[in-house]
């Protein structure tokens, strides 16, 4: 049995304790999920109650029984203190970004990071007066050297957004913590299910909800789960930018997460087996995914990770743009969007044209891949469509 503690005082296993998270029958009259609650304004008994607020719910924006619902779940799934639920996955990446930093103070940030969270750090960041500094993925204990006495955040992503690379995250955010800066890391690719970041030492762990959650590609939501230090404050700078999620789009999510470990393990065991056999292909140059030996990263990830899911990138052996269009172009079941974590398989052209430090491929187009729930089959047949519509180009 798992140790007993204050979110699990009946010891059970993590399937079990994830599956349990969030219900409370005799709140929702006997319903096994909870209720869907549309609404703004709540009521009080008395004005004593109303100027304590000594009530569990006090407005809409603050929290419905809901939003709470998918909150003490996501707690559950990340091993957290407490959780905000914010509009999308970029807002799970700016909340806490202008929740902890200000006019003056220094930002570090993996160069791998989403192409988003880039153009936040670079435009409302900078307008701010926070200055951004990228580092290399595999700086490792060098990052000591760039933090500085207003080093505020070091914002982290294992793996990197679009190419995969690793890093030690207890390490980095050992070197945060005792330069005096709190930890972020958008945990989206991994979910709490493989990765739990506040375990590493993270202050804070991002994720869009959008993704393996919500699993069918249909609502857009984020999250930041939160150490017991860090919490209030980041529910504050959600109070006071006034966010917070619809009670419809929480309930779908809430609903997702009860079968997002058997949606994943078929990702990931689909996903595993087209990057086994594109390694044998000549016109791929190399795939990244952290969960194959050959990777760069490999150990680093087998060491943090207890799984992998469906997203990854090869590298085209040769070519440009064209060749790429060619690829995508003759694709079928693949289609061509920049989300992933649905039903469906997706493609795209990586452009890493934003990157200061980290070192990009160069032996090709980076193309990357969104294995989804279609047959193995189906979709490798798919992917060899492409790599003929490249040979019919040259």
């Amino acid at each position: 049995m798992t140790p007993r503690d204050l979110k699990n005082p009946a010891g059970f296993q993590p399937r079990t304790q994830r599956l349990q998270a969030g219900h409370d029958s005799d709140a929702s009259q006997g319903f096994v999920n909870p209720p869907l609650v549309r609404g703004s304004t709540v009521l009080f008994p008395d004005t004593g109650t109303m100027r304590r607020r000594a009530q569990k719910f006090t407005y809409g924006l603050r929290g419905t029984p809901t939003l709470a619902a998918l909150e003490e779940a996501i707690d559950v799934w990340e091993g957290s203190h407490g959780t905000v639920l914010v509009p999308s996955g970029l807002a799970a990446v700016s909340l806490p970004l202008l929740a902890f930093l200000g006019s003056g103070d220094h930002c570090l940030v993996v160069d791998s990071v989403y192409g988003p969270t880039r153009l936040f750090c670079d435009t409302m960041l900078k307008r701010m007066g926070v200055e951004t500094e990228y580092f290399d993925p595999a700086i490792g204990a060098g990052l000591r050297d760039l933090m500085r006495p207003n080093t505020r955040v070091v914002f982290l992503e294992a793996p990197g957004s679009n190419t995969f690379e690793m890093l030690d995250v207890a390490e980095a955010a050992g070197i945060a913590r005792a330069g005096g800066a709190v930890s972020m890391l958008d945990n989206t690719w991994a979910t709490p299910l493989h990765f739990r970041p506040l375990e590493h030492g993270v202050d804070l762990s991002i994720h869009a909800l959008t993704k393996y959650p919500g699993g069918h590609s249909d609502l857009l939501m984020g999250s930041v789960s939160a150490t017991r230090e860090t919490f209030a404050r980041l529910r504050d700078a959600q109070m006071q930018l006034g966010i917070n999620v619809s009670a419809e789009d929480a309930y779908l999510v809430f609903r997702g997460l009860k079968t997002m470990d058997l949606r994943i393990a078929a990702h990931e065991t689909a996903a595993l087996s087209l990057a086994l056999w594109l390694e044998t292909r000549p016109e791929v140059a190399r795939v990244l995914h952290p969960a194959l030996p050959s990777f760069p990263g490999h150990g680093l990830w087998k060491r943090q990770f207890s799984g992998s899911t469906g997203l990854f990138s090869f590298v085209l052996n040769g070519g440009g743009r064209a060749e790429a269009s060619a690829f995508l172009d003759a694709l079928e079941i693949f289609g061509l969007g920049y989300s992933w974590g649905g039903f469906e398989s997706l493609a795209l052209e990586v452009d890493l044209s934003d990157r200061r430090v980290a070192t990009a491929p160069t032996e090709g187009p980076v193309i990357r891949l969104q294995i989804g729930l279609e047959d193995v089959a189906d979709l490798q047949a798919d992917l060899e469509a492409g790599f003929a519509a490249i040979h019919a180009l040259r």
